[in-house]
């Protein structure tokens, strides 16, 4: 094995005859066999190695497996410099191969050396984006389980800090062909980074481009099957894919498809729901989706049936009044719970598809349905009636740092939700029922109104709605209302796609067994 001073002797010959340089294949040699040496002589092979390599074509499989030992030694020092070295190879048809060694080199412990390795692929990215990233999907198709993570998370995180002319609009359709290709056998976390990923195109920022998104999302969400309520990852896999199609969701690209699935298999089965998400309320956590979706909902073809699915479980969270014994005193030991944060969102969803099928309550359900609907509404309105006016009472005078407590923030978005019924029943009580009302959902950034929507929402706190329109029951001298417990979830803050839970254990679970995939390393 070459010395060092044998090592700068032949790099003395390559440097001197420089264009001529191919002509001392034998000095190149040389150079090659310094990997086999001590410590100083791999450094200086590790950088003499790449300098010259474009002389010699006949030997670029003997250079690149040189380097790639050097990139695999003991001596971190080594390794470093090596890596760092490795851009200088990808050139013509050794790119891919070099994209594929650096895509498996991802999976280094020592930060610098990740480092180094992110930057060599971002700058051969640079080169040849194509070629870059057909190694690093061959690895994510078939590379070991690390390597395949950290390749998947480079992409979600490196591709939106390249230029527009490195991410052209061919490079942008192989990077959605191919994660097609991988979107076959993802686990749950995946799902979500190439969603991150695909939406962060330019070329499917458009209506079509959503469009395909939202295709894409319907056909990882399997909305053919039947769904099992009592599944875990049949729940959770609906769920995240729901999360991840909500924002892609608008007056041009609509949600009908999962708006139907929703009603037809998932509401009847609300009560049944499980998942493995700790502290989650899952029945709540699904109809905040429907309630987001409810708005972008097109044609429908089974709009009456899945109207009556809706209703009917609205009605199943709006009371009757308790009976009251001779004496006009509650009869039974203790007021109905009203469950608000539920109702927000059912009477929402109810709201926005109602407006396809405006004669609903007057024209589809009978008089006595219609009477018993009226009874509740009036009910629940008068509980509302008073926990806004105690939430307004505790909220009152409080600025800046006091409504930042963890109990004033529970009370601003209970106020919130109260609010948004209110306007929702009042809504309701016209005769006939008005669908006009625009409310923000109380977990949603509040949009800027208009003046007539700003007059309308400070309307809602008025008494509860028209009698002339509450055919209620009679009752003498009912006595002062004492107001039912009302249940929110602890979860009334933000609402966020990604941070909910998600799928537990590694990939195979529940999205695919992963197929039999090859290991080890195939550089």
């Amino acid at each position: 094995m070459p010395t060092v001073e044998e090592l700068y002797r032949n790099y003395g010959i390559l440097a001197d005859a420089t264009e001529t340089a191919g002509q001392h294949k034998d000095a190149y040699q040389v150079i090659l066999d310094g990997v086999k040496g001590g410590a100083k002589e791999k450094r200086l092979a590790a950088q003499f190695i790449p300098k010259f390599f474009k002389h010699f074509p006949e030997l670029a499989d003997s250079a690149i497996n040189a380097q790639l030992d050097l990139c695999e030694d003991e001596d971190v020092s080594i390794r470093r410099q090596a890596i760092k070295e490795l851009p200088q190879f990808a050139t013509g048809d050794n790119l891919p191969r070099v994209a594929d060694i650096l895509t498996q080199l991802l999976q280094s412990d020592d930060s610098a050396e990740f480092n180094l390795v992110n930057n060599a692929l971002l700058s051969i990215f640079k080169m040849d984006a194509k070629g870059t990233l057909g190694g690093l999907f061959s690895q994510i198709l078939q590379g070991e389980d690390i390597v395949r993570e950290r390749a998947i998370k480079f992409l979600s995180t490196k591709l939106k800090t390249l230029p527009e002319e490195v991410m052209t609009k061919e490079v942008e359709e192989f990077i959605l062909t191919e994660s097609k290709k991988v979107l076959e056998d993802v686990t749950g976390e995946e799902f979500v980074l190439f969603m991150k990923i695909l939406s962060g195109l330019k070329s499917l920022q458009t209506v079509s481009g959503r469009q395909q998104l939202v295709e894409l999302v319907a056909e990882q969400a399997d909305l053919e099957q039947t769904f099992n309520p009592s599944d875990t990852d049949c729940v959770d896999r609906l769920l995240q894919c729901t999360r991840q199609a909500v924002p892609l969701f608008s007056k041009n690209v609509h949600s009908t498809k999962f708006v139907t699935y929703f009603c037809e298999h998932v509401l009847p089965n609300l009560s049944s729901l499980t998942t493995l998400v700790e502290g989650l309320d899952i029945q709540l956590e699904v109809l905040k989706l429907l309630a987001e979706m409810s708005s972008f909902c097109g044609d429908m073809e089974k709009l009456e049936s899945n109207l009556k699915k809706l209703f009917d479980k609205l009605l199943e969270y709006m009371p009757l009044p308790p009976e009251e014994a001779e004496n006009g005193e509650n009869a039974g030991n203790e007021e109905p719970k009203l469950q608000f944060s539920y109702v927000e969102c059912l009477l929402y969803s109810f709201h926005q598809l109602g407006r396809k099928l405006p004669d609903f309550l007057t024209a589809k359900l009978n008089a006595e349905k219609l009477k018993d609907f009226k009874i509740r509404l009036q009910y629940f309105a008068r509980g509302l009636q008073v926990y806004i006016r105690q939430l307004r009472l505790a909220l009152q005078g409080k600025t800046g740092e006091a409504l930042k407590t963890e109990e004033n923030k529970i009370k601003v978005v209970a106020l919130k939700i109260t609010n948004n019924i209110n306007v929702l029943i009042k809504d309701l009580f016209h005769i006939p029922p008005s669908y006009k009302s625009t409310v923000t959902l109380s977990w949603k950034p509040v949009q800027k109104a208009d003046a007539s929507q700003k007059r309308a929402s400070e309307d809602t706190t008025s008494s509860s709605p028209p009698k002339k329109a509450s055919p209620g029951p009679k009752r003498d001298a009912r006595q002062i209302y004492n107001p039912p417990s009302g249940k929110y979830s602890s979860n009334l803050g933000s609402f966020s796609y990604e941070q909910r839970g998600g799928f537990r254990g590694g990939r195979g679970r529940g999205w695919g067994g992963r197929g039999n995939r090859s290991r080890g390393r195939i550089y």
